[in-house]
């Protein structure tokens, strides 16, 4: 085993779970770092890029459980800096990233396990993963760009399956997921509707992509029928569904026929209400619902390929980075949704 004698510690955001309004979300502590087993590997953390799943679980709205004063987290990019002895995909130096489900390899596991939630996440100075659950990250992108990868990248990439080109996606709001996928679809051909309630969003995604469609839900709620006259009432390809209980219906109905929705997200709550006419339409929409919790390792290693191929920058994704002691108040810049793509910690 090959082991740096200075790190012995880290530095690391937990939660506090304490969901009053005001407090505190997360606690610096400083911890010791376990011994590495015969296939761990020690990265030390250059970016942690949050997403709102991040600041749902720091104010208590995660729909699932979570382990108590978990680390915050599952988007990293960081520099191995030692390996057990029987590692053999990584070495020192090495550019890596964990992926966000470490249950998911090759997408057929029955299981699952979520950074952040049933295990800890990735808002430290140094972490340890087996090697089984890390990928290599591009070389030309900087370890912010590279940190956005595992999870808005992964969610992105397997949200756009199935696309082709010339086809016809719609994008819900500007958050990290969604400018990831705006950027694949962009890439792969694809005609974009973009859907926000923000004016002043929707403007500065059409002064980067002059060529994107985009729709204004706050001040159009019949949104769904906007898009069925933009698409000529045949609907959408593919769906890239942020919303959840309350935007799932209108996401089906302005769907094609045979067309596809990937659910990412559930920022609007879920009021079961919202859903009494979910199944005969989607019976009479013959739409595929496919939920995406971020994707497999394989995933991972070919979304990394496609982008080394063409290598495309992320940087534009950023919408602002905070120092890694700025944590609390990148989460609450989060939970405020002034953010349009990425917010990321530099280490």
């Amino acid at each position: 085993m090959t082991m740096l004698p200075a790190v012995t510690h880290r530095r690391a955001f937990r939660r506090t779970d304490d969901f009053t309004p005001g407090t505190p979300k997360l606690k610096l502590v400083q911890e010791e770092i376990r011994q590495l087993a015969p296939t761990d590997v020690l990265i030390k953390v250059h970016a942690v890029a949050l997403n709102y799943r991040d600041a749902n679980i720091a104010n208590g709205g995660n729909p699932w459980p979570v382990v108590p004063n978990g680390i915050l987290c599952n988007d990293a990019a960081g520099e191995v800096v030692a390996v057990g002895d029987k590692v053999k995909t990584l070495a020192i130096g090495n550019r890596a990233g964990p992926i966000t489900d470490t249950e998911n390899i090759s997408g057929r596991e029955i299981k699952r396990s979520w950074l952040a939630a049933d295990e800890d996440g990735v808002m430290a100075d140094y972490i340890i993963f087996d090697e089984a659950v890390l990928c290599l990250l591009p070389d030309y992108l900087d370890w912010t760009e590279a940190s956005m990868i595992p999870c808005a990248g992964v969610t992105a990439w397997s949200a756009l399956k199935g696309m082709s080109i010339g086809q016809t996606v719609l994008i819900q709001g500007t958050g990290g997921v969604s400018v990831f996928a705006l950027k694949l679809a962009s890439a792969a051909g694809l005609r974009i509707i973009l859907t926000s309630s923000s004016d002043t969003k929707l403007q500065r995604m059409r002064d980067q992509y002059p060529s994107i469609l985009t729709v204004n839900y706050s001040k159009t709620p019949d949104w769904d029928k906007e898009v069925m006259k933009i698409t000529e009432g045949a609907g959408v390809d593919i769906l890239v569904e942020n919303g959840g209980a309350s935007s799932l219906v209108k996401s089906l109905r302005c769907t094609r026929r045979g067309g596809i929705v990937s659910q990412v997200g559930y920022l609007s709550g879920q009021d079961s209400g919202d859903l009494r006419e979910l199944i005969p339409t989607i019976i009479d929409r013959r739409v595929i619902l496919r939920g995406i919790n971020a994707g497999s390792k394989h995933d991972m290693e070919d979304l990394c390929a496609a982008l080394t191929a063409a290598q495309t920058p992320l940087k534009d994704l950023i919408d602002r980075t905070f120092a890694f002691e700025e944590a609390e108040e990148a989460v609450e810049y989060i939970w405020q949704g002034k953010q349009i793509g990425k917010i990321v910690l530099t280490l």
